[in-house]
């Protein structure tokens, strides 16, 4: 048998790499497309820390290359790039997907819903497997990976002192709480994150729900809307998820299936302190830079929690999956009330 020296000296180069003469483990490269601008605070700097993590922990038996919004496809895109395999992973948010699963932004955040640690719990208990069987049919595996934490309420050009004020409101808003908004009167527009600024700037919307101040701030929000409304009734969580593909996770060996899932969760546990600090110090900063937060008032409050219950049990009427879901998530929030109410 004919043996090139080529392939003998990359034989050679593969041993001494390798401990003790032991070959290494063959590579894993995945590519991650994500729904935020690069390097955004919170999710942005979650998904790369999440990568890193990873290709650690494993020593480069796995490797994830990440990819802001539109670097390969736009940022509502990650779905379908990890369910049609363009891709192999994505980081991105549940409440994207609501044309597609009425339930899915459930796994993100419910307004006047659970809180991060609640909603981890829920998923520990059963929640995790119901989320799975909603995204088995798209062939996509999805963990709980990075926390933003409670949102405000959004950025408005003028505070809102009743409820009619919400009439006609052009909001940059996702998820359950746009359909909140919607009841409420205002007209909710899904917007990239990273083209929320200029919307607000060239006049397409007349307020912006995002996330929290640390996020907002880098994006500039204070200085087109600087009324910062709060508490975040519409965001009480900030869940991210990490995407595979499905036949792409069966595939993977054991060891490195325990190991992102471990990562996930420390980067779940490690986005949420990092919020916590961050939204501290960005607060101040934005209030020095002029921004005026507001608190919505109590009848206002009210109004929104009525509406907010009746969206809720109207996801779990929309189709078999959606109403296990529903029933789910409401056990745990009833649940969790008398806890709660202890601990505010």
């Amino acid at each position: 048998m004919n043996v090139s020296r080529r392939h003998v000296l990359a034989a050679g180069t593969a041993l001494l790499a390798a401990p003790n003469g032991v070959r290494a483990q063959p590579l894993r490269r995945w590519r991650c497309v994500t729904s935020w601008p690069k390097n955004l605070i919170g999710p942005g700097v979650s998904i790369r820390r999440l990568a890193r993590r990873i290709e650690e922990m494993s020593k480069g038996e796995l490797v994830i290359d990440v990819f802001a919004a539109g670097d390969i496809v736009p940022a509502f895109g990650v779905f379908d790039a990890v369910s049609t395999e363009t891709v192999e992973a994505g980081h991105t948010a549940a409440l994207f997907w609501q044309g597609k699963m009425p339930a899915a932004p459930i796994f993100t955040t419910v307004p006047f819903g659970l809180s991060p640690s609640a909603h981890a719990g829920w998923l520990e208990s059963e929640g995790q497997m119901l989320w799975d069987a909603l995204y088995a049919p798209h062939g996509v595996k999805p963990f709980l990976a990075g926390n933003t934490g409670p949102s405000t309420a959004g950025w408005f050009r003028k505070p809102i002192e009743t409820i009619n004020d919400l009439a006609g409101l052009r909001i940059r808003v996702t998820g359950l709480g746009g359909e909140v908004y919607r009841h409420a009167g205002a007209t909710p527009m899904v917007i990239p994150p990273g083209e929320t600024y200029q919307s607000l700037e060239r006049g397409l919307i007349d307020a912006a729900e995002l996330l929290a101040p640390a996020n907002d701030l880098q994006l500039g929000l204070h200085r087109v809307a600087p009324h910062l409304a709060y508490p975040g009734f519409n965001k009480p969580n900030g869940a991210a998820e990490f995407l595979v593909s499905a036949r792409i996770w069966q595939d993977l060996p054991v060891h490195l299936q325990a190991l992102v899932k471990a990562a996930c969760q420390a980067e779940h546990d490690h986005g949420l302190a990092d919020a916590a600090s961050a939204n501290a110090l960005a607060l101040r900063q934005v209030v020095a830079a002029g921004a005026m937060p507001f608190r919505i008032p109590y009848p206002v409050l009210q109004h929104l929690q009525k509406i907010a219950a009746a969206v809720l049990v109207n996801v779990g009427t929309q189709d078999d999956i959606s109403s296990k879901i529903h029933a789910s998530y409401a056990r745990a929030l009833e649940a969790g009330r008398p806890w709660d109410a202890m601990t505010r």
